[in-house]
């Protein structure tokens, strides 16, 4: 950590491009030395990425060819280097982050603290103080509930980007911390619909309306225990706040836990009634054939990711106690077995057509019988699974290397240039 006050920094994510900018805007115009800074990835399918930095009488747009295939390592040369140098030039009081419409802040806080431009990562010289997410109320409700894909949009993050539209737009809300509701429902119907959705994927996201508030009260809206892009802790609690339990307008929210294994084949055969019908899953899943990891599991208008949420505390080479967050000791305390330890099935389902009912059936018919249970472990690993072996993408890595990442940067238009956006 360095000696030098960091830099307030401010990240605004959304799908809407204009209210983004008009809120950029606001922040920018509420105090003095505040400089804004936004990577347009439309054109990343030809290899180029726009960059605008806007800082007193400076707006300038600058064009950054791709020399890799890797559009966030890319990123990750440009915008953490250029946080760092705006955190240092005299006069810049905040910096406020405007992220591509197919961009989620969480990887973008993740990059922030841990990936190291030369010997120390960012978050040295910037201080997150908060994420706010925008929602078009014309558009969000269908965008997070229907299958539409970002590539269908022109809203690739990458030339191989297969998200869909919903896990970009509820991931933005979940990771915010405070919603800035811009324009008008269709009707009434929908916008009770939304806020039902709301209610049950960010319950304690406070909501102000982007016509009634100005740079400086936006941000009198986020709680002081808000995460401030603090990175989600997978073992964590799966929601922050306290969301209704009660079915509204036909959203309701459910829980599925269980204290043994899903067989590898009928939970692979199982997880399409979370791709039809369904607002939104998240959690945790205990394989029988991979016994020492946790799934990750997330969907989101008919997309599905799996990953690897690491070992179980109870597994051979998992964490120490004392290296977990007293979150994860407490929750793995309250469901602890003496034979499997911490290992645990916890999801969180948002049903929208299908009922709670329906997935809870699918879900436990997934899960390994008394006889298969008995069988124990060693009999498990042998399980044929579909889902194959764990990897790491070959970019994971925390610090950047001049020699793999190379852009090459070309000024395309002078300082005054307006946003097509605005």
């Amino acid at each position: 950590m360095t000696d030098h006050p960091r830099v307030p920094l401010i990240l605004i994510s959304g799908l809407a491009p204009g209210p983004n900018s008009t809120l950029a805007a606001l922040l920018r115009g509420a105090e003095p030395g505040t400089a804004v800074v936004h990577h347009d990835l439309r054109q990343i399918g030809s290899g180029v990425v726009r960059r605008r930095v806007q800082f007193g009488q400076r707006d300038q747009l600058t064009a950054l060819e791709l020399a890799h295939g890797c559009v966030s390592c890319t990123l990750r040369e440009d915008l953490l280097p250029l946080l760092r140098r705006l955190a240092g030039t005299p006069g810049v009081r905040r910096i406020v982050l405007r992220l591509d419409e197919a961009m989620e802040p969480e990887p973008v806080c993740w990059a922030i603290r841990n990936v190291l431009v030369g010997d120390r990562p960012v978050l040295d010289d910037v201080e997150p103080r908060a994420v706010l997410t925008v929602l078009d109320r014309a558009t969000w409700l269908d965008d997070a509930t229907g299958d539409a894909l970002l590539a269908e949009r022109d809203l690739r993050a990458s030339p191989e980007d297969e998200r869909t539209v919903a896990q970009v737009a509820l991931s933005q809300v979940e990771f915010a911390d405070a919603l800035v509701l811009a324009g008008t429902a269709p009707d009434a119907w929908a916008a009770a619909r939304e806020a039902a959705v709301l209610d049950r994927v960010a319950p304690s996201v406070p909501r102000v309306e982007l016509s009634h508030v100005d740079g400086s009260s936006v941000l009198d809206a986020v709680p002081s225990a808000a995460r401030r892009g603090e990175i989600t802790d997978m073992h964590g609690a799966l929601l922050r706040g306290q969301p209704p339990l009660h079915t509204d307008c036909g959203i309701a929210l459910m829980t599925f836990t269980a204290r043994r294994p899903f067989h590898p084949e009928r939970l692979h055969e199982a997880i399409d009634v979370l791709l039809d019908g369904v607002v939104r899953t998240r959690g945790r899943a205990w394989v029988a054939s991979q016994p020492d990891v946790a799934f990750w599991i997330e969907s989101a208008g008919g997309g599905l990711g799996i990953g690897h949420a690491g070992p179980w505390l109870a597994s051979p080479g998992g964490p120490e106690w004392t290296d977990v967050s007293a979150e994860r000791r407490t929750l793995a305390s309250l469901r602890w077995d003496p034979v499997h330890g911490d290992r645990a099935q916890e999801i969180v389902v948002v049903t929208d057509h299908t009922t709670p009912e329906e997935v809870e059936a699918a879900l436990t018919g997934a899960l390994l019988t008394d006889e298969e249970l008995a069988a124990g472990q060693e009999v498990w690993r042998h399980y044929p699974d579909p889902f194959g072996e764990w990897h790491e993408e070959p970019c994971d890595d925390t610090e950047i290397d001049p020699a793999k990442h190379d852009v090459s940067v070309r000024n395309t238009d002078a300082p005054d240039r307006k946003d097509e956006n605005q």
